[in-house]
């Protein structure tokens, strides 16, 4: 009987055995998916993430770059309109400087004196021109309509 019952506690241990190797399996493999599943998971989220991070730095960097357009944009408005207020007072103080200048010519080059008289109906004029060398004299009556 002792050989019988060894054989049969030896057959009931290695049932258990191969049972507790099964489910020990059974459990290695249903972890390893789980952990397969994790692993999955949390590279499509560290992916997901990358791609929100980039979206990020994008728009962070396209409002850096609107920024700076905007300064840059504004640096030359604001270049221009001290360049085009220099130009116009440069412009006025050149209109100025012809002004005095054709007013020197004329009167350094030439000179018109004259008179006038007016006697009842009529206007006399007498007009001495000069330009350098040259003389003119006009002497003129006109004479002016006067309704009675």
């Amino acid at each position: 009987q002792a050989p019988k019952e060894n054989t049969t506690m030896m057959q009931a241990s290695a049932a258990v055995f191969i049972q507790a190797w099964w489910r020990g399996t059974l459990v290695r493999r249903t972890l390893l998916h789980a952990a397969l599943r994790v692993w999955i998971i949390q590279c499509w989220w560290r992916q997901m993430m990358l791609k929100m991070l980039n979206i990020r730095r994008r728009a962070a960097l396209e409002f850096y770059a609107r920024q700076e357009w905007a300064a840059v944009k504004l640096q030359s408005w604001v270049r221009m309109w001290h360049i085009r207020h220099r130009y116009c007072r440069l412009l006025n103080a050149v209109r100025i400087i012809q002004v005095y200048w054709r007013w020197h010519n004329c009167h350094s080059r030439g000179f018109i004196q004259g008179h006038y008289e007016l006697k009842e109906n009529q206007l006399d004029i007498q007009l001495e021109i000069s330009l350098g060398s040259q003389a003119c004299k006009v002497q003129q009556c006109i004479p002016l309509p006067i309704k009675e």
